[in-house]
């Protein structure tokens, strides 16, 4: 196939899968309701000690960021797997880490977006200067793609396994913990006056070699896991 052809079938399936998400807003809506909940529980649970807030204030919005993130992972592929899409996917001309890479941006676009768009609101909670929530802002929006490709590996390979959500969570979160480690510290750099550029410059690496690679990854294990 074409190049013109192939990324004509990464859009509609982009296009597709984000009219999904649209008819299911309860699902979308219950990521971003989540992550306010989890980043607004921590405050009230601390109690108004700022110096506190203020060192955790990067770690927990990162933290929820991920856990949400998750919630609509394990159905990355799963509605594909259940309505014989899948299969259809695996037998298109167009390459099938294409196809996955559009499936990931759509992840993205329908949760991870929203997650960043709030994070700014959300990280007043924990008296954070404006550098730090700008720095909080720039740090999200690299790495929550991250938090989107690296899970569709995870879920390529638990697709069409009972417990695939707990399976998903074993596979993934170690492999992104230095996508926390590295945002977190960007931030925690920023709000300490240092430059949080090293940080950052690491995640768009992270980002760069995932965007070629994960896709790889993923649709060599939704093979495996169709034969």
């Amino acid at each position: 196939m074409n190049g013109g052809g192939a990324l004509a079938a990464m859009a509609a399936l982009l296009q597709r899968d984000l009219r999904v998400a649209l008819r299911r807003r309860a699902d979308t809506g219950a990521v971003l309701v989540f992550f306010l909940i989890v980043v607004s529980l921590f405050p009230l649970g601390v109690g108004p000690q700022f110096e506190l807030l203020r060192r955790l204030g990067a770690g927990v919005v990162w933290v929820a960021a991920l856990l949400a993130s998750m919630l609509s992972l394990a159905r990355l592929f799963a509605d594909d797997h259940a309505d014989g899409t899948l299969e259809q996917l695996l037998l298109s001309p167009t390459p099938l880490a294409l196809l996955v890479l559009a499936k990931a941006a759509a992840h993205w676009l329908a949760s991870g977006l929203l997650l960043v768009a709030a994070s700014p609101l959300l990280a007043l909670q924990f008296d954070l200067e404006g550098r730090a929530i700008g720095v909080l802002f720039v740090s999200l929006l690299l790495g929550t793609p991250l938090l989107s490709l690296i899970g569709a590996i995870g879920a390529a390979l638990t697709v069409g396994l009972r417990g695939a959500g707990v399976l998903l969570g074993l596979l993934v979160l170690p492999l992104v913990s230095p996508v926390l480690i590295f945002g977190a510290g960007a931030v925690d750099a920023a709000a300490a006056g240092l430059d949080p550029g090293a940080h950052l410059s690491l995640l768009g690496a992270m980002l760069a070699l995932a965007l070629v690679l994960a896709p790889l990854a993923a649709a060599a294990a939704l093979r495996i896991a169709h034969d």
